[in-house]
């Protein structure tokens, strides 16, 4: 009986199994709550995407990052097609230009090249400005660039043009000189930058009219202290309205320069002299001063005294002044066509004076001097061979009429011994 009842006790071994087995569950349900802990620690996956997106929505200054990647997509494309563009607009402005007769236009579509091709840039910012949502502050700022970079556009493009004009406009100078004309010009050009300017500062909210107020008491005070620039401007206005000199003529102002023109400025002209340094000359000094214009010579003058002793014959001197005025009436390179003297002039304290007269056909310095230096050896052989007498120089003579002889004999001391 006592075997018999020892079985039942087998069953043990699976009430341990499913101890153990209930124990595993506990096991993992540990685990799952400390991984829960550590991601509410580092924050949801969800939370992370939230951040990117906001990110991108509010983007720079709160302008969505999409809307700048499309808006700078726009205007990358019209900066691709600003070469096909510019080439087609401006093979269309030549070839329309080729078939006139004048080259005014074909230089005027050259100046104004640099500010077409600015109009795709143009362009690209207005569309891709279709593609933000800006605020009140950024569209401001967005819209006044865009209107700047347009004013801009238009007169860097009138500045250009008022190049080829200026050298189209040969008949202006005709009427009045070519220095006037380039100053005329300049106050244009300065005139449209200035224009240019205040309609940028508009643009940008910033009033010009008090500003000019501003600057024209501004002006008057510095008037006080400014007097001599504008004397030398209104200075350089009447030099050139008189037509006095041109650049590339050759002056002479005694006691303050000679040289070259080379500019005749709002102050001051520049002139190079023949040691090649420049001279800027206030203009207040040429317009009041005596100017002589070497340029403007029809033919240059020739004037000397020759003098020869005084034991020359009348004889003689006829045969000086003729021979003289017989070559000069042969040599070509002397002008007869103006009034031309050789003739016996004066008796100085040591010679006859021979005055000679004349003037050259040239009037470029270096054949000047080498005619007058022919003329010279010419002269020379006339006087010496031809007439057989000689130049004077600078002497005294001594004449003793009679020797003292009722004069006391001068006293000569003895020598010491």
């Amino acid at each position: 009986m006592d075997k018999k009842t020892e079985p039942p006790s087998s069953p043990a071994p699976a009430t341990e199994t499913l101890e153990t087995e209930q124990s595993l569950p506990v096991v993992k349900t540990e685990a799952f709550d400390n991984l829960s802990e550590n991601l509410a620690v580092f924050g949801h996956p969800e939370d992370l995407w939230k951040v990117v997106v906001d990110v991108w929505q509010e983007g720079f200054m709160g302008i969505d990052i999409g809307q700048i990647l499309v808006a700078l997509g726009i205007f990358f494309i019209f900066l691709v097609l600003r070469g096909l563009l510019t080439k087609y607009i401006l093979n269309k402005l030549r070839s329309y230009a080729d078939h006139t007769q004048t080259m005014m236009d074909d230089k005027i579509i050259d100046a104004l090249i640099p500010p077409i091709r600015m109009i795709p840039l143009i362009m690209g910012l207005f569309f891709a400005r279709q593609a933000l949502n800006l605020n009140e502050t950024l569209e401001f700022m967005y819209e006044s660039l865009l209107r700047t970079l347009i004013v801009i556009a238009i007169f860097w493009g009138l500045s250009r043009a008022l190049r080829p004009i200026r050298h189209a406009a040969r008949s202006l100078e005709k009427l009045l000189s070519p220095m006037l004309v380039s100053w005329l010009f300049k106050v244009i050009n300065t005139a449209v930058v200035l224009v240019g300017g205040a309609i940028v500062l508009e643009t940008w909210g910033i009033a010009v009219a008090p500003l000019l107020a501003g600057f024209g008491l501004l002006g008057a005070a510095v008037a006080l202290g400014a007097q001599d620039v504008f004397k030398n401007l209104i200075a350089g206005i009447t030099v050139i309205a008189e037509k006095r000199f041109q650049p590339g003529e050759w002056i002479k102002v005694d006691g303050v320069v000679e040289g070259t023109i080379e500019d005749i400025g709002f102050r001051s002209t520049k002139v190079r002299r023949f040691d090649k340094a420049p001279v800027h000359v206030p203009n207040a000094q040429l317009s009041d001063a005596a100017v002589t214009n070497f340029s403007r010579m029809t033919h240059r003058r020739i004037y000397w005294m020759v003098g020869v002793e005084y034991r020359t014959t009348t004889e003689q001197l006829k045969i000086i002044r003729d021979e003289i005025m017989e070559y000069l009436s042969k040599n070509d390179d002397f002008d007869k066509d103006v009034t031309t003297f050789v003739r016996i002039d004066s008796f100085g304290a040591s010679s006859i004076d021979i005055m000679i007269y004349c003037f050259t056909k040239t009037t470029d310095w270096g054949t000047w001097l080498a005619i007058k230096e022919e003329f010279a050896f010419k002269v020379k052989e006339i006087v010496e061979e031809k007439a057989g007498t000689s130049f004077a120089f600078p002497s005294q003579s001594v004449y003793i009429e009679s020797l003292p002889f009722d004069q006391p004999e001068v006293f000569i001391p003895p020598k010491k011994g």
